[in-house]
């Protein structure tokens, strides 16, 4: 498998290359050189999940690593189900939060971790990334205890929720983690810098598990497949799935199912206040505004990493970039989302809520919807309490690292001073 840098097309990698790196030249994003077409999909989403995501990553990644290695790395990561859940006729919630952290994230942060043990060439590894919430936790858990694997995350202060923080910032070991005194946007501007010192990416061997990474995004086209392979082939023929979306990885991950050959016929942008691209969409400007802290905080994303991506993406395929929905959902809407889904037997928190307002909104007749859960609702339980006034269970997971102390340390934003934190977790 090659992948080309978007900025600077003649910066060439293999996957093992990509994984390693993370990003390319001027900040660019990998993307494959070509993308395989399945003509078969319904033999393939007969199959079961693991064997089924098998052929799909195998097909990415090409000859450079073997398909039963490939097996080996899925069958490790992927360990837990992606079921949907029927919330009313022809809708349909996909739970992605099933896994060690709660969150869709652990598909792809546990897939990263087996991949780059795959592609190591045995020297000491620094991962730096930043979150929002859900990514710290799934890459923190996913290379806990690794050997000569250091990771760094940094987070806004204050701007995550208790339970989200205390899951990945009370693990300690390999695991370090940050409060940045500023937004998602600082805290990932200050992982660019990093990336843009070479010196220092050779000193510490920097890497990223952001959704910047490739095999991280690859893995989470994974789970569009299994969704599709609960649905009928009727239902599959008029689906529409509507993605919260911060980042925008999980959006890019659906259109690269789509491109293998998953028949959706059309996606839906959901975000939060944090409206960039709804807006870029309406009036080609990209017009990235400040960040504005919601109660869907893993959605509070001003400058998207992974939109050219999906520009490019377009690009290559013919698709116009009009043919995706699109929408923002206040606060105050997503509560009411939240409480109306409540009321048809089903619980969700905010994420989930606003790309379900927006499916509701948008799906016509004769078409199913799909909406995706990101995260387990007790990740968010002050506001989902707060919207239900209720009192929700902490799933184990959640109640073990509850009790535990924070061992974080608080930094400004200041990319020397991060210098000096990622220079003291090689030690």
């Amino acid at each position: 498998m090659k992948l080309y840098n978007i900025k600077e097309n003649d910066e060439q990698v293999s996957f093992g290359q990509a994984v390693r790196q993370g990003l390319g030249r001027n900040q660019g994003l990998f993307f494959p050189s070509e993308l395989p077409k399945f003509d078969d999909v319904d033999a393939l989403l007969a199959e079961d999940f693991v064997s089924r995501s098998t052929k799909i990553l195998s097909a990415l990644i090409g000859d450079e690593l073997a398909e039963d290695q490939v097996n080996s790395m899925v069958d490790a990561a992927f360990q837990f189900p992606a079921p949907i859940n029927q919330v009313k006729e022809g809708v349909y919630a996909l739970e992605l939060f099933h896994g060690p952290t709660l969150a869709f994230k652990d598909f792809g942060g546990r897939f990263m971790a087996q991949s780059l043990a795959a592609v190591s060439d045995g020297g000491k590894i620094t991962i730096l990334t930043a979150t929002s919430g859900d990514t710290g936790a799934a890459v923190a858990h996913a290379f806990y205890g690794m050997e000569d694997i250091n990771v760094v995350i940094l987070y806004p202060k204050g701007k995550i929720s208790p339970l989200q923080e205390k899951l990945f910032c009370t693990l300690g070991k390999n695991i370090h983690t940050v409060a940045i005194d500023g937004d998602f946007d600082a805290c990932q501007s200050l992982v660019k810098q990093a990336f843009d010192d070479a010196a220092l990416r050779e000193e510490i061997g920097l890497n990223s598990a952001n959704s910047i990474n490739i095999s991280r995004l690859m893995a989470q086209i994974c789970y569009y497949f299994e969704a599709a392979s609960q649905l009928t082939k009727e239902q599959r023929e008029n689906l529409v799935i509507s993605v919260p979306s911060g980042n925008f990885g999980n959006l890019t991950a659906g259109l690269l199912a789509k491109a293998l050959g998953l028949p959706v016929k059309r996606f839906i942008a959901a975000t939060n206040e944090n409206d960039t691209v709804p807006r870029y969409l309406e009036t080609g400007k990209w017009d990235p505004k400040p960040t504005v802290a919601t109660t869907s905080n893993a959605m509070d994303v001003s400058q998207p990493n992974n939109w050219p991506r999906i520009e490019e993406l377009c690009q290559l395929k013919g698709w116009g970039l009009d043919t995706l929905g699109k929408g923002k959902v206040s606060d105050e809407q997503s509560a009411e989302s939240v409480r109306e889904l409540k009321a048809q037997g089903y619980l969700c928190e905010p994420h989930g809520a606003i790309a379900y307002r927006l499916l509701d909104e948008q799906l016509q007749e004769g078409e199913t919807g799909l909406f995706l859960c990101t995260a387990h609702p007790a990740k968010f339980k002050e506001v989902v309490d707060e919207i239900l006034g209720s009192d929700i269970d902490l799933p184990g997971p959640l109640a073990k690292h509850a009790a535990m102390e924070l061992l974080s340390e608080d930094l400004a934003n200041d990319f020397d001073l991060l210098k000096d934190v990622l220079r003291r977790a090689q030690k």
